[in-house]
């Protein structure tokens, strides 16, 4: 089926559709009927991260889940990525969709599109959950490790890209999760190195948003890895304290699709119940 400014190829009851938005193509799919909830993932990660969630919240909601800029099958619209720039890309596909209100679920650098989303477009976002993500701005010490490993980039990507991928894991998850490290750091190594360099930068000039969190009117929710070192729990939780942020503490690390996949399955067809 052709449509204008899209295409769209069905397979299953899945929808995967490619969007065109400023000379380059945006890749998301669909399926399911009802709220949309729209599913973010993170840096060096694509739509596949949640390949296994979607058939059990697709029962419900209408699940529409995005390529981030530079990301899987969405192709690099510059070589700076800033949380806006993408939560712009996001925009279009929603606007496309002719959808005005969405529940929100972004992993680590998805959460941080998420809430530049909620900024910019305040009515848009109702329930936001930070999955392995933080409304806190990098710190000095972060930003100087982005803009070494952008720099690394141009010269020793791989390398790079495998050291950065396995240490998101909690070290007793390594063995028990092999299998699913592997293939999750095939398609992290299928990024371009624009789109790595340009995700790290933009990062690094994000804002903090922890007022525009506090804001969501609906379910404001941040799951947190306890081995997690990129984000820093205690922060959260002081800050979450008397704000209607509710904090959900998971035994490993900064990848709770894969350590926890059975808790976090659990956790979000919760959080999308009405």
């Amino acid at each position: 089926m052709k449509t204008i400014g899209a295409t769209s190829v069905f397979k299953i009851y899945i929808c995967s559709m490619t969007l065109n938005y400023k000379n380059i193509s945006i890749n998301y799919t669909v399926k399911g009927e009802g709220d949309a909830l729209v599913l973010l993932h993170g840096f060096l990660e694509t739509i596949d991260m949640w390949t296994d969630f979607v058939p059990v919240l697709s029962r419900t909601r209408k699940v529409i889940c995005i390529d981030l800029l530079g990301h899987g099958k969405t192709e690099c619209l510059g070589y700076i990525h800033s949380m806006e720039n993408m939560a712009e890309a996001v925009f279009a596909v929603l606007k496309y969709l002719r959808i005005e209100e969405i529940s929100c679920v972004g992993h680590s650098m998805g959460g941080y599109v998420a809430l530049a989303l909620a900024e910019i477009y305040p009515n848009l976002v109702k329930d936001l959950c930070l999955l392995n993500s933080t409304f806190e701005a990098d710190d000095h010490e972060r930003k100087v490790l982005r803009a070494r490993a952008a720099q690394m980039a141009t010269t020793n990507y791989e390398n790079l890209v495998r050291m950065s991928f396995v240490n998101l894991f909690a070290p007793e998850s390594k063995v028990p999760f092999a299998s699913e490290i592997k293939k999750a750091l095939a398609i992290g190594l299928q990024t371009p190195v624009q789109g790595f360099i340009a995700g790290h930068k933009g990062m690094a000039i994000r804002p903090n948003r922890y007022e525009v969190f506090k804001a969501i009117k609906g379910k404001k929710v941040i799951v947190i890895g306890q081995k997690d070192w990129i984000v820093d729990e205690d922060l959260l939780v002081e800050k979450s304290k008397n704000t209607g942020i509710e904090t959900v503490i998971f035994s490993q690390g900064h990848m709770s699709h894969i350590e926890n996949k059975y808790e976090l399955s659990y956790f979000l067809k919760r959080f999308i119940e009405k």
